[in-house]
């Protein structure tokens, strides 16, 4: 075999060789994070088996197919729906089997806007105090139905009319 032959082969060789790729190892979300900034994020409100779940999906690399996702509890959580359905929230399944809820109420007594620091205390016997967004009404509303929704990271907003801006707020009972 000439010499031209075995640079060519070995060429050939070292380009179509797989390529290792460098290993890295995987930091849990929250240990990456400040208590403060876990806070901010609402990864403080996740359930460990949530917290467990977000870090798995984080970990899968690009380009490969995703794990299944675990079949929830359902026997476990035919009573915290229950529950939920009468303390008048509203129950739906949603990606990565997290367990948020819509809740559905009316406020006791009128309106006329909202503000940082404004407080709604709703007939289903929960406050929330309004953290941003601020918003003066053009008519008192007295006693309206609202929704309180989850959003991103341990977010809630709450909507007054569909037409409004939400108001974001925190539950402080």
């Amino acid at each position: 075999m000439s010499a031209t032959t075995r640079i060519v082969l070995a060429l050939m060789f070292f380009l179509t060789a797989p390529v290792a790729p460098a290993v890295q190892d995987y930091v849990n979300v929250e240990d990456r994070l400040t208590p403060e900034q876990r806070r901010d994020t609402g990864l403080d409100t996740l359930t460990v088996q949530q917290l467990e779940l977000l870090n798995r999906l984080l970990r899968e690399k690009p380009g490969r197919d995703a794990l299944p996702l675990p079949t929830p509890a359902r026997a476990a959580a035919t009573d915290d729906t229950a529950a939920a359905q009468r303390d008048g929230e509203s129950a739906r399944a949603i990606p990565m089997d997290l367990d948020i809820r819509t809740i559905t109420s009316r406020l006791r007594g009128p309106i006329t806007g909202w503000e940082p620091g404004t407080e709604f205390r709703l007939e289903n016997g929960q406050t929330w105090k309004v953290l941003k967004g601020a918003i003066k009404l053009r008519q008192t509303l007295e006693s309206p139905e609202i929704l309180v929704v989850p959003g991103v990271a341990g977010r809630w907003f709450l909507q007054v009319h569909e037409d409004y801006p939400k108001a974001r707020v925190y539950r402080i009972d």
